[in-house]
């Protein structure tokens, strides 16, 4: 038997003890009273171990080939496709909408972000022969399906709030309008692209918010969940202000701007850490951020690093420099670092810190006096660690019927926060005309409008006698048209553009929406017409 792994734990070729594959096909073979989920569990594993070889006709991957993330749905979205082709369902439009029930660490909103790779997603929808043979080879599906998925396109319509915007609870940031297969196969990769970058763009955002101006780096690639946590992780972390990563394939790919100086490698590479720092300095003169907790901060490390700065920086005539802490009492080592600079003269000197930071040690250490320009964020950030899953979720909110009418379509639950806002909808933003602030989301029924000339009552849909009358407003709709008959009609800002825009739309919340601590709650109200339908769809429920 040709016992390969061919898997990311280790390279292809490397082989098992050919006496643990016997084993283990032995225990196959001799299951016993083994329960069906077990059974399957350990034939599984057995699987993963065998790697190019078949286990009754089933297929398996080689790693090293790029997957298609097409592939990437869940089981049940090919099953209910194959039931929708199977019972006359495959063309019916439907309306689904991709939203969440709570903002993360309890804020009072969220960055939205993920938007670009689910457009690159769409575009590149499609199933490969060795997919379809795989499919085939589960023996549940159709032929008649299998053919359909041979030409398989994404041929309907997405809106989508752009990334950047702060988004709430409940309203729908991603609307998809598309034939019911179409629809319920990007349900997976839809969520994951949005579920984590807006997660990480919100964490980020709020670190930012913490270090009340001063520089913050995303460096968490190391300790990120998978490759694509660390790749994309930085990007929605710029988005959410960061002003670059250490992650340096994702300047590569997205233009993250990258950087980076030195470990505690190259300090003790070298006989003295003077020797290390002046080295250093040579090489990067116009990069120098020597890292000075390796030993003794205070005693050796500042000392040695104001040493390398005057005898290789002064004479070239470069200001510019910086020392970094990684350890140790932040606050103290920080001050007492500063004024040693200081009174040598290298007032332009930055302090950037690392460690563990989040937005409350950020917090903390600048009411202690902490003297920090710039903040290196690791594993709190690209793990959002405190609340590490952003929780949205993609529900069927409508149907068109045969003569094209748009039936809206509700799911009803015991938790109330769990009951769906039925229908296709509208979503748009209220600002005061004043003040610029926004004040509410309203969400509305496709077809209905707002007129700025006019006085708009909107309500607490928790608690209806809770009305507000706004009569001095501009209004936004905040969804826009990202495909439309399957064709990209979005043109997609760069990088940059997003996280500025990002900035400007937070800054357009409240204060007190922007505490980290009992936020204000900001309001997302529905129209008389949504809520009288969602009433009348609850009503037949019963």
């Amino acid at each position: 038997m040709n016992a390969r792994f061919q898997t990311a734990w280790g390279p292809a070729g490397r082989r098992v003890p050919l006496q643990l594959t016997r084993h283990l096909s032995n225990f196959l073979s001799n299951f016993g009273e083994i329960s069906p989920k077990k059974r399957l569990h350990f034939r599984a594993a057995f699987l993963i171990i065998k790697g190019t070889t078949r286990e009754e006709g089933v297929p398996t991957m080689r790693t090293e080939q790029k997957l298609n993330m097409t592939m990437l749905c869940d089981f049940y979205e090919l099953t209910m496709g194959n039931g929708y082709f199977q019972t006359g369902f495959q063309d019916r439009m439907t309306y689904f909408d991709v939203f969440f029930r709570d903002v993360p660490d309890k804020g009072g909103f969220a960055i939205c972000a993920g938007l670009d790779q689910l457009i690159e997603y769409i575009l590149d929808l499609h199933f490969d022969e060795e997919d379809i043979a795989y499919l085939r080879s589960r023996k549940l599906f159709s032929e008649d399906f299998l053919a359909y998925l041979r030409d398989f396109r994404f041929t309907g319509d997405i809106w989508a709030i752009p990334e950047g915007t702060p988004i709430f609870p409940q309203e729908p940031v991603v609307t998809v309008r598309a034939p019911a297969i179409q629809a319920q196969l990007i349900e997976t990769f839809t969520l994951l692209a949005i579920n984590h970058q807006s997660l990480i763009a919100t964490k980020a955002n709020r670190i930012v918010r913490a270090a009340q101006g001063r520089t913050v780096l995303e460096f968490g690639s190391r300790r990120a969940q998978g490759t694509d946590g660390a790749i994309t992780g930085a990007r929605a972390a710029y988005i959410g202000g960061c002003a670059g990563t250490a992650c340096t394939i994702s300047d590569q790919l997205y233009g993250v701007p990258a950087g980076g100086t030195m470990a505690h490698a190259w300090v003790q590479m070298f006989d003295t850490q003077y020797e290390a720092f002046e080295t250093y300095c040579k090489l990067y003169p116009n990069n120098a951020t020597l890292l000075v907790d390796t030993y003794n901060t205070l005693k050796s490390g500042v000392p040695d690093a104001i040493r390398a700065f005057d005898a290789v920086l002064k004479p070239l005539g470069i200001r510019q420099c910086g020392i970094r802490l990684d350890s140790g009492d932040i606050a103290y080592l920080t001050q007492k670092a500063r004024k040693m600079l200081d009174d040598a003269g290298w007032t332009e000197c930055q302090i950037s810190a690392s460690n563990s930071l989040d937005e409350y040690i950020i917090r903390d250490l600048l009411i202690q006096g902490a003297r920090i320009d710039m903040f290196g964020v690791g594993e709190r950030m690209i793990t959002a660690s405190s609340q590490p899953v952003f929780g949205g979720v993609y529900k069927l909110v409508a149907a068109e019927d045969g003569a094209g009418n748009v039936v809206p379509k509700i799911k009803v639950s015991e938790n109330v926060d769990k009951i769906t806002n039925p229908h296709f909808k509208k979503v748009w933003r209220i600002f005061d005309k004043a003040t610029g602030k926004a004040e509410a989301d309203y969400i509305t029924v496709w077809d209905e409008t707002v007129d700025e000339n006019r006085s708009l009552e909107l309500f607490d849909p928790r608690a209806t006698w809770k009305r507000k009358t706004y009569t001095s407003f501009t209004v936004k709709p905040l969804q826009v048209p990202i495909f439309q008959g399957g064709k990209l009609v979005y043109e997609r800002p760069g990088l940059r553009e997003v996280q500025a825009y990002c900035q400007e739309q937070v800054e357009t919340l409240w204060d007190e929406v922007k505490r980290f601590e009992n936020p204000h709650r900001y309001y997302v109200d529905l129209s008389q017409k949504l809520w009288d339908i969602k009433q009348g769809l609850l009503r037949q429920s019963e």
